[in-house]
């Protein structure tokens, strides 16, 4: 089922994502060959965020290519799907927001990034923002319906 709103499904996007925390993020590298890592997102309604090394092979797969794929997989029934294009926010208010976002949010959802990095000023420390330009919502249980898609 198509979805016009993000309204829609947001209450239901947010349940599920933040009670999964840990996706598979899928990227393409510089060959062109998909690679997937297991990331530790946070939303604000549609707009993701995750707290990652500045200088790792993520780093150059999305200077190839913007695109994201991220997969919530906790319960097979249930699974949350969101196309995204990336981009690193490195301005110093959006690093402390986000640090600040996940370490004010409640457990498994956030978590102490000092266990990672000194402070939101360190320089390894990067931001990423999620932009989905297509969400899906999959219900196995719902035989009618077991879709929900919505595109930006």
């Amino acid at each position: 089922m198509e979805i016009v709103s993000f309204g829609e499904i947001e209450a239901e996007f947010i349940k599920r994502v933040h009670g999964m925390v840990w996706c598979s993020a899928a990227t393409i590298d510089t060959k062109n060959r998909p690679r997937s890592r297991v990331l530790h997102t946070i939303w604000e309604g549609s707009t993701g965020w995750v707290a990652t090394r500045r200088q790792s092979l993520k780093t150059r797969h999305l200077e190839n290519n913007q695109h994201i794929s991220l997969a919530y997989i906790a319960d097979i029934a249930k699974p949350v799907y969101a196309d995204c294009i990336a981009e690193w926010r490195d301005d110093s208010a959006t690093k402390r927001r986000i640090w600040e976002l996940f370490g004010s949010a409640p457990p498994p959802l956030g978590y102490d990034l000092k266990m990672i990095w000194e402070s939101a000023d360190s320089r390894d420390y990067g931001v990423l923002k999620f932009t989905p330009w297509r969400i899906e919502l999959f219900d196995i249980a719902n035989r009618e319906n077991p879709r929900k898609v919505w595109r930006r």
